[in-house]
């Protein structure tokens, strides 16, 4: 994210050419682009096939849409009767909720109006603890919306759930000590492992957090992970949106059982039909490479075909919306035969963040001396028309044909 840009597996890679070193690529749930490369045998496949304890957590799958039904939204019963087991027994639970705040979105009932950044196109994180509203792209702050600024009405409803909320939630419904791992509560140096430490020496009963509890954490006591809103990230925006599921919930799971007693994990989701969290619960990372795998085929995406992504930000709108058709159109002009598929401009899902407008522009295709033959001809492009000097334009490019 922070520039210059790069991907920290590319820049391994080549470090280790330099100084005639080995990598080990090591994880549970590794990339596409890595595991085919080691299908291939450009890596070499290291495989530990059984855990060290020899027992992996056994996992349920809960259809959320059945539990609404019954009048049990935020947690399962049987989600609830595990957690009443495990808090009887003395023995630990984690519960993991991928998004931070209290409430995600303020809207006033009377009028519709809904409370969002005026620097980003997004709406407001409602903090309850620090009674103020927030930007998670920016870091704007304001105070709580008490009457809408449209209709003055004080009927303003409070929707979706972060963290706070379920820290709030857990307290009401069971008699446990609970400690919360988020951003807010680990941005003070050293707060980080100091909360890691007090649970491991069990001074809490139940620990809550976002993705940063979901692995790399060796709790012995553990024998209960709960897994809430499992498909929140299933269908943002983005192609590895099914990958990114994946590995969250099955790294999530990952953190039950790691003692001497087996684990159990519950994943609660209203699309349990989905191939990416079947598989996740069933901890089969092949079926879903296999999966994913010929969707990424049907579809044209890495690692079976090339991505470059062009990626624009600027001040001004109509400017950026203009420059970006232009790009379009010179990308045409050098891919004279037409073999690259040519996606967008669009807006990304934030069309705007701090003031800055955004736009995208895709290039796919199976030729990967072409695209970086696009990518060099547009930076002459851009760097002789003094339009584009007021945007920043960035090119994030997936050269990872291993067929």
């Amino acid at each position: 994210e922070n520039i210059p840009h790069y991907h920290a597996i590319t820049i391994a890679l080549r470090r280790a050419k330099r100084y005639q070193c080995p990598v080990v690529l090591g994880s549970a749930t590794p990339s596409l682009e890595s595991y085919t490369r080691a299908k291939v045998g450009i890596y070499t496949l290291l495989e530990m096939k059984k855990r060290v304890n020899d027992q992996l957590p056994k996992v349920q799958l809960i259809d959320m849409k059945a539990e609404l039904k019954a009048g049990y939204p935020l947690f399962s019963r049987t989600l609830t009767e595990k957690i009443q087991n495990r808090l009887a027994s003395s023995e630990q639970i984690m519960i993991l909720l991928n998004r931070r705040g209290y409430s995600t979105v303020l809207t006033c009932h009377n009028c519709g109006y809904t409370d969002q950044c005026p620097r980003c196109d997004i709406p407001l994180i409602y903090h309850k603890e620090q009674h103020l509203e927030k930007c998670h792209y920016c870091g704007y702050t304001k105070p709580f919306l008490h009457r809408c600024p449209t209709c003055h009405s004080e009927d303003i409803s409070q929707f979706g759930m972060g963290t706070q909320k379920l820290e709030e939630e857990i307290c009401k419904r069971f008699s446990a000590r609970v400690l919360r791992m988020d951003v807010d509560t680990t941005s003070r140096k050293g707060s980080h492992e100091k909360m890691i430490r007090a649970f491991a020496r069990h001074e809490y009963d139940i620990l809550i957090g976002t993705q940063m509890i979901a692995k790399g954490l060796d709790f012995p006591n553990v024998t209960l992970v709960g897994i809430l809103a499992a498909d929140m990230s299933l269908y943002s925006n983005d192609y590895r949106a099914a990958e990114r599921t994946f590995q969250l919930l099955t790294q999530a799971a990952g953190r039950a059982g790691r003692g001497k007693g087996r684990g159990e994990v519950v994943i609660q989701t209203y699309s349990p039909e989905h191939y990416s969290i079947e598989m996740a619960a069933a901890q089969d990372y092949e079926g879903f490479y296999a999966a994913e795998m010929e969707y990424r085929g049907l579809m044209g995406y890495p690692p079976v075909e090339q991505l470059l992504a062009v990626l624009m930000t600027g001040p001004d709108e109509k400017m950026l919306e203009t420059a970006a058709k232009y790009l379009k159109e010179f990308a045409v002009r050098v891919d004279k035969k037409g073999v690259l598929q040519k996606i967008g401009p669009a807006s990304p899902y934030v069309a705007k963040v701090s003031d800055m407008y955004r736009r995208a522009l895709y290039l796919k295709g199976s030729d990967g001396r072409l695209l970086i033959e696009v990518k060099n001809r547009m930076e002459q492009y851009i760097e002789m028309n003094k339009g584009f000097q007021e945007m920043r334009i960035q090119f994030d490019f997936n050269p990872m044909n291993v067929f």
